[in-house]
């Protein structure tokens, strides 16, 4: 039965309490305890090493093994109460009191978090002093977030104004919010009334929102799975070569990549692969002098066509 990387940690912590209740175990009765092969549980041991009470590099588990038994050398050093360093209290003070102020945070939320941080203060004493002149603004994304977060709790529909940065346009759209996650930006999953479709929208480009009071009725989806992006182009799809501009940079951000590299002018040239080259020719004409498609050479005259077609309707229309 495959294990996913959370079981796997939740299986690893029990572990660190298992051995330390059992001195030299053996590695058969470990396995057999915690219903793994062998060769997983000596997959974990190799693992543990690596692990400890602290990410500068001291308090590190010391276990090894002889293929038989099991021996943990360091047990009492890393199971001292924590401490937490000056520069560690005064962040998680100041990142704990900017949430704090997030509009559309529910109450109750809001709660457990000033309580969470007076306790906080106490525990750092003068280590966490200096967060005290220190402080966070959080842009419009921690708002959106906030209602986004609140629409999902409550069942709620919202109303957005959303930026595509492919058009250069903003859209008014209605949607039943289904779920925020994060994949290098945070997004928002929804049922777009628009589209009638599902769609993603990532929380920097929402220009505006607004909780509406219409319940929010997405369709039964199941959740797509993230775990390898937001975007998972194929290894067989066609590869396309782009060369943009300063001014087309965003090209590398909005659109997933295998390769962006940089240009003398302050360009990029940007390798992709998309089950349809066809539909670039209107991120082609978008860019504009910002940007070109370099390959293959049949999209790229099929750009330029487009693109002359368009200077002579507008020339025409003039």
């Amino acid at each position: 039965m495959a294990t996913n990387a959370i079981d796997q940690t939740r299986r690893m912590l029990s572990l660190v309490t298992y051995l330390r209740e059992r001195p030299g175990a053996h590695v058969q009765d470990v396995a057999r305890a915690f219903g793994i092969t062998e060769d997983e549980l000596i997959s974990d041991l190799d693992v543990l090493p690596m692990c400890g009470t602290s990410f500068r590099g001291g308090d590190l588990l010391d276990i090894d093994t002889d293929g038989d038994r099991i021996w943990w050398h360091n047990p009492d050093d890393v199971a001292e109460p924590l401490r937490l360093a000056a520069d560690e209290a005064t962040a998680l003070l100041v990142a704990a009191r900017a949430v704090a102020t997030l509009p559309g945070l529910r109450e109750s939320d809001r709660e457990a978090l000033v309580r969470a941080t007076a306790k906080l203060e106490t525990a750092a004493g003068e280590s966490g002093a200096a967060s005290s002149r220190l402080s966070v603004t959080f842009e419009a994304e921690g708002g959106v977030f906030a209602d986004v977060d609140r629409a999902i709790s409550e069942r709620r529909r919202l109303w957005l104004r959303y930026y595509s940065p492919a058009r250069d346009e903003l859209t008014e759209r209605e949607v039943d919010p289904i779920r925020l996650f994060a994949v290098g930006h945070t997004y928002m999953e929804g049922w777009c009334r628009l589209s009638e479709a599902r769609r993603t929208f990532r929380l920097d480009r929402v220009a505006e929102i607004r909780l509406l009071d219409a319940p929010a009725a997405p369709p039964e989806l199941e959740l797509r799975d993230l775990s390898a992006g937001l975007v998972q182009p194929a290894a067989e799809d066609p590869e396309v070569v782009i060369e943009v501009g300063t001014g087309g940079r965003w090209v590398a951000e909005y659109y997933p990549h295998d390769s962006a590299e940089e240009l003398p002018d302050g360009g990029l040239r940007i390798t992709l692969r998309t089950p349809d080259p066809a539909s670039l020719r209107r991120l082609a004409l978008r860019l504009g002098g910002d940007g070109r498609i370099a390959a293959p050479p049949e999209l790229a005259d099929s750009a330029r066509e487009a693109a002359r077609e368009a200077l002579a309707a507008y020339e025409d229309a003039v």
